[in-house]
């Protein structure tokens, strides 16, 4: 509401600018001025004042957003290959604003430089080799290199060789959930379709695939620190994006396709929530949301839980209503905390067993509620055939 307010005062403003303009313009009637459509040197003046006021705006805005905002970009990464990611990335932004900084201080400063004025000519020249030279040369140059370095980072992040010892995960993604499966003991995952899925075979596994007799399916994924995890993707409807920020990895979901993605976790969630920005960063969230419960309890509403820091898996693409919902806990454990939550998992083969047996009744279990109404409807059938057989007997 309150946002509906300021719009419909910022637009009342406007409305009443602009009367006020022709309102001026009304005044000046009679008075002399000048209507040519061309621009004097005082006009040239000003607007070669407006670029540079416009220029030092730009650069201002620039390093009031970095120091403003700067430390709201992720931290330390959380996997080996993370480094490499930032370097890349850190790599691009200096370029940027490098580029920024000198390509728009020298468009200003030739814009004034050159203005209109009544007693200069521009000088007209056909081309210069030299400088198309130097502007189609540099730019290639250093875009190469970017490039190379990007393929060799992507290059460095996706190979997983055949023989490599990793652990196989399934990441199932649908509206508006994530679901995981594990491979089990054979390390190997069992084949999948989404027209087998039924009842608690929500992933549509194989279950006639020898392969897929020990997979597990959960909720919350787990992953060992120091161990390479690679997954596997999947889409049941729409276009999703595995997101992990603090591992830097991403990789679309597409339905219909099973793309990949691997790497190794460097710090296990304990670790990671010990580290100084970290516990810094907590306790500013937890300062807000203390300010924030005060003011909910005066309402009469209910008090903020305090904020624990937890890796997540989140959707990195707009995918519907509830899409930023879409979540999914990821904790990195020690390998032998790891091995232990995995040993207490059922698979999906017990699980399915398990639901098959609870709908069939116990043999010599009293009858269901349905099963006597059926049998006492069966009763009074019969009850009432042999009354109407007797009537007729008697009359005759």
């Amino acid at each position: 509401m309150t946002s509906l307010l300021v719009i419909i005062v910022v637009v009342l403003l406007a409305v009443a600018l602009w009367q006020l303009t022709k309102i001026f313009d009304l005044t000046q009637v009679g008075a002399s001025s000048n209507d040519s459509q061309v621009a004097s040197d005082n006009d040239n003046n000003i607007q070669g004042y407006i670029m540079f006021g416009f220029l030092a705006f730009i650069y201002i805005f620039t390093i009031y957003g970095l120091l403003k905002w700067g430390g709201l970009a992720l931290h330390t990464p959380a996997s080996e290959h993370g480094l490499l990611v930032d370097n890349l990335m850190n790599i691009t932004w200096v370029l940027i604003f490098l580029v920024q900084f000198i390509t728009q201080g020298l468009l200003y400063w030739f814009s004034f430089k050159n203005r209109g004025n009544k007693d200069k000519k521009a000088l007209f020249f056909a081309d210069s080799n030299k400088l198309e030279a130097i502007w189609s040369i540099i730019p290639s140059v250093v875009l190469a290199c970017l490039i190379l370095y990007g393929l060799y980072a992507w290059n460095n992040i996706m190979f997983v060789d055949k023989d490599e010892d990793v652990i196989e995960i399934e990441l199932y993604a649908q509206q508006f959930k994530w679901t995981a499966r594990y491979a089990g003991q054979d390390n190997v995952l069992g084949k999948a379709n989404v027209r087998l899925i039924e009842g608690v075979n929500t992933l549509g596994v194989d279950m006639s695939d020898p392969n897929a007799q020990d997979d597990i399916v959960v909720s919350e994924l787990h992953i060992p620190k120091g161990k390479k995890v690679h997954f596997k993707m999947r889409s049941q409807d729409v276009l999703h994006s595995a997101y992990f920020p603090h591992f830097r990895a991403q990789m679309n979901c597409v339905p219909g396709m099973v793309t990949e993605f691997a790497f190794i976790p460097t710090y296990t969630t304990s670790e990671y929530r010990e580290l100084p920005f970290m516990v810094e960063k907590v306790a500013n969230i937890n300062k807000l949301r203390a300010a924030k419960s005060i003011e909910l309890v005066a309402k009469g509403g209910t008090a903020l839980d305090p904020y624990t820091f937890d890796y997540l898996l989140l959707c990195n693409k707009i995918c519907g209503a509830s899409h930023y919902n879409m979540q999914m806990k990821v904790v990195v454990d020690t390998p032998e905390d790891y091995k232990k939550w995995l040993s207490e998992k059922t698979t999906l083969a017990q699980d399915i067993k398990a639901a098959a047996a609870a709908e069939k009744p116990a043999e010599g279990a009293a009858p269901t509620t349905d099963t006597a109404a059926k049998v006492i409807d069966t009763v009074k059938t019969v009850v009432d055939t042999v009354k109407a057989a007797v009537a007729k007997v008697a009359m005759k």
